[in-house]
C-alpha cells in the first residue's frame, strides 16, 4: 500500500498529491504515468507523474475533480493509503537534442505539460510554453512553469488574466511574428489538441500530443486505450501516451472518450450526495 505524504489544492478543483512510491520514483521519466486504485473496489485511475523525487521516495500526481473516483481521491489526507499504485508506465518523452520546443498546455493538461517542459529545459533545450485557461481562477502552476522555461505565455478565454485568446491564436501570432520552433508538444483537452494540430500542419511544424483515452489495466492487455494513428491501431498505455498529432484520428478518439459520459455523470452525482451536509444541504 502507498501512503499519501502531502496534499494541496492548486485551485478549487485541481489537487496535487505526493505519494510514497520509492521504486517508481527511482525509475520514472518525464512523460510516464502511474495507475492507482483508492480501494479494492475502486476503478483504476491513470495519472501522469508530475514529479519524481528519488531521495524522498515520492511521486507526485495532479488531477482534476471531474468524476466519482477523483472526488474520492481528493478526500484522502496525508497518512491515508491507496490500495495500490503501479508504474512507471508508458513511453518516456524523447526529443532530439538542440531542438527549440514550444509546449502548449490547456487547463489541467498543464499538469502534464509542465513536467515535460521542465525535463526538456533541464536537458538544455530551448523551451517556451503557451498555456490557456478558461479564466483567472483556473490558472495553475504558473510560478513553476515560469521558472522552468525561457518564455511563458498565458492566455485566458475570457481575458480575465494576462491576455485574452486561445493557445492556438497565441501560437499562430508567434509563428507569424517569425518565431521558430522545431517541435510543438500539445497537451490538454482533446479538442484543443486537435485544433492545435490543424494549425501546426499549416506551418509544417511537427507536433506531438499526449493522449488520454479510456484506460483500464495500463499494460496493453485490455485494449480499451486503443487509438488510430496513421491508420494503425495503437495502445496509449504501452505505445504512448505521446504520438504524432498529425496522424491521430481525432474524431474517433473523441467519440470513444464520450462513450461513458452518462454513467460517469450519474456516478459523480451519487458521490457528491455523500458530500452534502445533512444540516445545511450544501455540498462540502
Amino acid at each position: 500500500m502507498n501512503r499519501v505524504v502531502s496534499k494541496r489544492f492548486l485551485n478549487d478543483s485541481v489537487v496535487w498529491l505526493d505519494l510514497e512510491a520509492g521504486q517508481i520514483a527511482q525509475r520514472a521519466q518525464a512523460g510516464q504515468f502511474v495507475v492507482l486504485r483508492i480501494d479494492e473496489s475502486g476503478e483504476r485511475i491513470p495519472l501522469t507523474i508530475a514529479e519524481a523525487d528519488a531521495d524522498h521516495q515520492t511521486v507526485s500526481v495532479i488531477f482534476q475533480i471531474v468524476g466519482a473516483s477523483t472526488l474520492k481521491l481528493a478526500d484522502l489526507e496525508p497518512g491515508d493509503y491507496l490500495a495500490d499504485l503501479v508504474g512507471p508506465l508508458g513511453q518516456a518523452l524523447q526529443v532530439q537534442p538542440g531542438f527549440r520546443v514550444c509546449v502548449i498546455g490547456g487547463g489541467v493538461g498543464c499538469a502534464v505539460a509542465y513536467p515535460q517542459a521542465k525535463a526538456l529545459a533541464q536537458r538544455g533545450l530551448d523551451v517556451d510554453m503557451i498555456v490557456g485557461f478558461r479564466n483567472h481562477d483556473l490558472v495553475i502552476l504558473e510560478d513553476e512553469m515560469r521558472a522552468a522555461v525561457a518564455n511563458l505565455y498565458v492566455v485566458t478565454d475570457d481575458g480575465s488574466y494576462v491576455e485574452k485568446g486561445f493557445v492556438t491564436t497565441k501560437l499562430e501570432a508567434l509563428l507569424n511574428a517569425g518565431q521558430h520552433y522545431d517541435l510543438a508538444i500539445a497537451i490538454g483537452p482533446t479538442i484543443m489538441m486537435k485544433m492545435t494540430c490543424a494549425l501546426t500542419a499549416k506551418y509544417n511544424l511537427p507536433t506531438e500530443v499526449s493522449l488520454n483515452p479510456i484506460m483500464v489495466d495500463g499494460t496493453g492487455m485490455c485494449g480499451c486505450c486503443r487509438v488510430t494513428v496513421d491508420g494503425q491501431t495503437r495502445f496509449a498505455c504501452v505505445d504512448g501516451p505521446d504520438f504524432d498529432g498529425h496522424l491521430v484520428d481525432w474524431d474517433e478518439l473523441m467519440a470513444r472518450n464520450a462513450f461513458y459520459q452518462e454513467p460517469e455523470a450519474a456516478a459523480y452525482t451519487r458521490q457528491q450526495e455523500l458530500h452534502r451536509c445533512k444540516l445545511t444541504g450544501e455540498l462540502r
